[in-house]
């Protein structure tokens, strides 16, 4: 933990774990006050014979819920009126296993095929699913966090993957925030969340079998190039650092796409030293408030931190954020239809130079001060 953080861990009332990331060391946390029933999760994951990608299957899921008014929202702090899944009536930044989790390795057992077909392969959900609350503010989003509280959640990005990683289940941590409701977020507090996954996923099984056929034909790594290529033509470089650059990916799928690299092959967020660790604090946030200030209009995004997977190919796949919006223009949003969709072939409308050059621009808009 960075000095300004203490890390605790608890239960709540049907079991599950709260991890607090405390900024004030004197902080003492209450119990959860509720009655809540056992977990009893259901999730299964199936193998599409056609693609060999895992499907999960997790029908309690179509439970949870769903855009609640402010007065309402489970992230909130706990008040004597209202119990929420944060029993304390004030936190920093808090992470706790989702109570409505796409993968539990509490769920059962489940039978190995789907009606005894060989063909159709199938495996118990097992793995882990955590919520990250950034801040006990309802109101506010992660672009407008000060960096120092930016910084406290790349704490506790790092100490989740590492301890999900530990899990016999788990084989990739992934970790990422939805922002927005065109993006499908159900919740409006500052959140993220972290997956333990009981599988490779397909988007990383793919960079990795690239990243082999580059090492084998070149002797290279694949990010190291990549992002070489990158700060030599500079014409798609956002920002640059000592430890980061982040910068539109020359082939973006999205109309918005930002990709963010640490200059050193860095596996996972745990694997960050420290110095990089506050270098990306204070990048991230400038990264966050340039895409705000894209349209004047907080950005509807996915920030999808990409992880290697736990127990092979780490020399091959780097630690990066993948930042995209399906929003085209001030007033457009890009809909995934008959290509996309259908057949995995993206078309983009936006060059990416033209987004690059715009998210520079931006940052000459008024005074921003780097860090607040």
């Amino acid at each position: 933990m960075h000095e300004s953080a203490r890390r605790t861990s608890t239960r709540l009332a049907d079991g599950r774990e709260i991890i607090y990331f405390d900024e004030a060391p004197d902080r003492v946390h209450h119990p959860d006050r509720r009655e809540l029933p056992v977990p009893e999760p259901l999730c299964e994951a199936r193998l599409d014979p056609l693609t060999g990608d895992w499907v999960a299957i997790t029908a309690h899921r179509n439970t949870r819920t769903m855009l609640p008014p402010a007065d309402q929202c489970p992230l909130c702090p706990s008040t004597a009126d209202r119990l929420s899944e944060i029993p304390d009536g004030d936190y920093d930044v808090v992470a706790f296993e989702n109570r409505f989790p796409s993968f539990d390795s509490r769920t059962p057992d489940v039978e190995p095929y789907i009606d005894g077909q060989e063909l159709f392969e199938r495996r118990r959900g097992a793995g882990r699913c955590e919520v990250v609350c950034f801040t006990s503010d309802h109101g506010t989003a992660f672009a407008e966090l000060p960096v120092s509280r930016v910084r406290t959640v790349i704490e506790a990005w790092a100490d989740r993957t590492a301890a999900l990683s530990d899990l016999p289940d788990v084989e990739q941590v992934y970790v990422f925030e939805n922002r927005g409701v065109e993006i499908g977020v159900t919740l409006h507090h500052p959140h993220g969340q972290i997956y333990g996954y009981p599988y490779v996923t397909p988007r990383t099984r793919q960079i990795v079998e690239m990243a082999g056929g580059h090492r084998a034909a070149t002797g290279r790594e694949l990010f190291a190039d990549v992002l070489a290529a990158e700060r030599k033509a500079g014409t798609r470089v956002i920002r640059e650092g000592e430890h980061w650059t982040a910068f539109v990916p020359a082939a973006a799928r999205w109309p918005l796409e930002v990709h963010l690299l640490p200059h050193r092959h860095v596996p996972d967020f745990a694997a960050l030293s420290p110095q990089e660790r506050d270098e990306l604090a204070v990048i991230y946030s400038d990264l966050l408030r340039r895409c705000d200030d894209l349209y004047d209009t907080p950005l509807p995004y996915v920030a999808a931190w990409h992880q290697a997977p736990v127990g092979a190919d780490r020399d091959l796949m780097r630690l990066h954020l993948q930042l995209f919006s399906i929003r085209r223009a001030a007033d457009k949003i890009k809909y995934l239809a008959g290509s996309e969709s259908g057949m995995a072939a993206w078309i983009n409308d936006v060059p990416p130079e033209d987004v690059a050059r715009r998210l520079r621009d931006v940052a000459e808009r008024g005074d921003r001060p780097a860090d607040r």
